[in-house]
């Protein structure tokens, strides 16, 4: 009887001292003092035509990482397709990443087993960054089905007439990557327990591949620090020209992309032109969507004037998220009009300027929220597009003062991450 009630007292102990521990070392420790591992399903993967899109998974991994580093992490990719290469990206950084396929129906039934064992033993689903809540059903089905947690983190939101309003009122946590996003579901009313802005994932990407990214610098003859990337993009990204995708042409947005080509680079075709010849520095032209490596050439590097191109490179094959960040972070900083390779940039503490127009979504406004609104662009304001090329060459001739600006945003980004994760750590201890 003795033996018996001091083991019972000696439990109650060892029980409230593991109870302090959570307290004050955070619920990481607490996990580890039980030995048990939290898993987390990340449902992201919204495309793989675009390195921007490709970023969002190896980037919520790294934050999962940083900050609930017992965590077990299982991708579930959104696309059915998923090339080697990028399987090969992720398991290189993350190995001990597990990766399944499949659907879940409205009953809850997976689609393959490993699916089906992942869902059964996940403590959180975590929707990724995206254009909006894509996988809502999914959500919905995971915490029907298990009742589990769920939350999102950094989305846009109210596009494509995604129905998420309803899922994002039974999330945990739900995070905007602008303002815009948030004001609108506040009006719309979401009101999930933890509603808040935070920064696309992508400004904790950590994914590189200097090997390749050296290897191409020195075949084009571009030095560290000394060029800027460039990056082209039409009104409406050419979905029908991704051959996975397999969609018909959009006659409407096809012509759209065609009557609005010259108003939308012939800032950028100007810019270039005066870096070359105001500075010392090179620009490289460059692409985020496949798409966009054609239009690169025909669109901006056939416009300049012989006395330019010897200075410019256009890179005329694909690439991936890993290289991309290795080459990113050995320029002296970007300008065009794309998001996610302004973001990749920012993540390494090299400045960006960003395009937008009214066809894109709000999520560029996150420049504004993160104290980068001079770098901003919005190419139907015609007072904004006289400011552009001004701006570029001021950037580029003040290189230091604008890499300071760059770090101290990234600084903004990284406390709101933290701050986020603190929300993501106590849901998972609940």
């Amino acid at each position: 009887m003795n033996n018996r009630r001091k083991f019972i007292k000696n439990t109650a102990l060892c029980l409230t001292g593991t109870l302090l521990a959570t307290k004050v070392n955070g619920m990481s420790e607490f996990f580890k003092t039980l030995g048990l591992q939290p898993h987390i399903i990340v449902r992201s993967g919204w495309q793989t035509e675009n390195i921007g899109d490709i970023a969002h998974t190896p980037a919520l991994m790294a934050l999962i990482e940083k900050y609930i580093p017992s965590a077990t992490v299982t991708f579930w990719p959104f696309y059915d397709y998923l090339p080697d290469n990028e399987v090969e990206m992720l398991k290189k950084r993350f190995p001990k990443m597990k990766l399944v396929r499949g659907k879940l129906n409205k009953d809850g039934k997976s689609s393959t087993v490993e699916l089906q064992q992942a869902i059964s033993t996940a403590d959180l689903m975590i929707h990724n960054s995206g254009p909006a809540t894509i996988a809502w059903a999914d959500l919905q089905i995971f915490n029907k089905f298990t009742g589990k947690p769920f939350g999102v983190y950094g989305v846009t939101y109210g596009l494509y007439g995604t129905p998420e309003t309803n899922i994002l009122n039974k999330a945990s946590f739900v995070y905007f990557r602008d303002s815009v996003s948030l004001e609108k579901a506040r009006v719309a009313g979401v009101k999930a327990p933890v509603m808040d802005f935070t920064p696309d994932a992508v400004f904790a990407i950590d994914v590189t591949n200097d090997e390749r990214a050296i290897a191409f610098l020195k075949e084009n003859n571009l030095k560290d620090g000394q060029f800027l990337c460039c990056i082209p993009k039409q009104r409406h990204t050419p979905v029908w020209l991704h051959p996975h995708k397999n969609r018909p042409i959009d006659p409407v947005k096809n012509q759209r992309n065609e009557d609005m080509k010259l108003h939308d680079h012939q800032p950028l075709i100007e810019a270039i032109i005066a870096v070359i010849r105001k500075t010392d520095l090179k620009v490289l032209i460059t692409h985020e969507d496949e798409t966009e490596m054609q239009i690169g050439k025909d669109w901006l590097l056939d416009k300049l004037p012989i006395d330019v191109k010897k200075k410019v490179v256009w890179r005329n094959t694909a690439w991936l998220t890993d290289e991309a960040v290795s080459i990113y972070k050995r320029s002296a900083g970007f300008f065009g009009s794309e998001m996610h390779s302004p973001i990749m940039c920012i993540a390494q503490g090299i400045p960006a300027i960003v395009v937008r127009w009214q066809e894109q979504s709000s999520k560029g406004i996150m420049w504004r929220d993160i104290g980068l609104g001079e770098w901003l662009f919005d190419f139907d304001d015609e007072n904004e597009i006289r400011r552009f090329v001004p701006t570029v060459l001021k950037f580029a001739k003040n290189l230091k003062a604008a890499k300071m600006k760059a770090v101290v945003a990234k600084k903004f980004v990284d406390n709101k991450q933290k701050e986020s994760f603190l929300v993501v750590k106590n849901t998972l201890n609940k």
